[in-house]
C-alpha cells in the first residue's frame, strides 16, 4: 500500500509513519507539509490513500481536500484533526473525506479508520461518532456559523481558541490584513460584534476551541 501523509508538522508525520509501518508492513510512503507540495506528490499518481492534517499553512485542508476530490475522486482520504466538534467533520464529508480521525485517537482506532476506507467505507472515531448523535438534536441548518465559508470557519475557530491574528496569519500563511479582513467577515455574518463575543458564540454552540 502507498500512502502519502499531509501534515505541516514533521514529529507527526514521524510519529505516523512509525505506526502505520508496523499496522501495515511492506507499506511505501510519501510526505508532504503543504498544499501544493500534496497536489504535486498525488499527481505523479500511484496512491492507495491520503491523510491530510485539517490545518495546512496557507490553504486550509479543506480546501486541498476539495481540490483533490477534482482531480482524484477515488482516492480514499483520510482527515487527521485535533478538532471534535461536528461541524467541522460534518464540512469534511460534505468536501469529500472518506474518514475522520482525531489526533487523540489510539493506533488502533487509525489502522481501523485505515481498512475501512480502503475497502470502500466511511469512518468516524468512536468520541466523534458520539458528537454527531448529539448533533441530531437540532438543526445544524439553522445555525450561524453554518453560513461561514471554510476558512473562515477556520479562522472562528481559531480565534475562539484564544489565538491572535498574528498567530493566526503565521499558521495559515496568509497577512495579518487577510486575517483581520476574515474577522471582520465573521464577525458581520454571525451579527456580533467583538472577539469576547465569537468566544461566548463558539461555547455556546459546542465547538472544539482546542487548536
Amino acid at each position: 500500500m502507498k500512502i502519502l501523509i499531509v501534515d505541516a508538522h514533521p514529529v507527526i508525520h514521524h510519529g505516523l509513519r512509525t505506526i502505520l509501518e508496523e499496522k501495515f508492513p511492506g507499506s511505501t510512503f510519501g510526505g508532504a507539509c503543504h498544499g501544493q507540495e500534496a497536489v504535486d506528490l498525488m499527481n505523479q499518481g500511484g496512491w492507495d490513500l491520503a491523510i491530510l492534517d485539517a490545518v495546512l499553512p496557507g490553504r486550509g485542508g479543506l480546501d486541498l481536500l476539495k481540490q483533490i476530490r477534482t482531480y482524484h475522486p477515488n482516492l480514499p482520504v483520510i482527515m487527521f484533526s485535533v478538532r471534535l466538534e461536528e461541524e467541522y467533520a460534518l464540512r469534511a464529508f460534505k468536501a469529500g473525506a472518506s474518514g475522520y480521525v482525531t489526533k487523540e485517537s489510539t493506533p488502533q482506532q487509525l489502522a481501523e479508520a485505515i481498512r475501512k476506507v480502503i475497502g470502500g467505507g466511511k469512518y468516524v472515531s468512536p468520541k466523534l461518532a458520539e458528537h454527531l448523535v448529539t448533533a441530531l438534536d437540532r438543526d445544524l441548518r439553522e445555525m450561524p456559523h453554518k453560513i461561514l465559508s471554510d476558512r473562515e470557519f477556520e479562522v472562528l475557530c481559531m480565534i475562539a481558541a484564544g489565538k491572535t491574528t498574528t498567530a493566526i496569519a503565521d499558521l495559515l500563511s496568509l497577512s495579518v490584513k487577510t486575517v483581520s479582513t476574515y474577522r471582520t467577515r465573521i464577525l458581520e455574518k454571525l451579527g456580533l460584534k467583538t472577539a469576547p463575543e465569537l468566544v461566548r458564540y463558539a461555547i455556546d454552540n459546542n465547538l472544539d476551541l482546542q487548536q
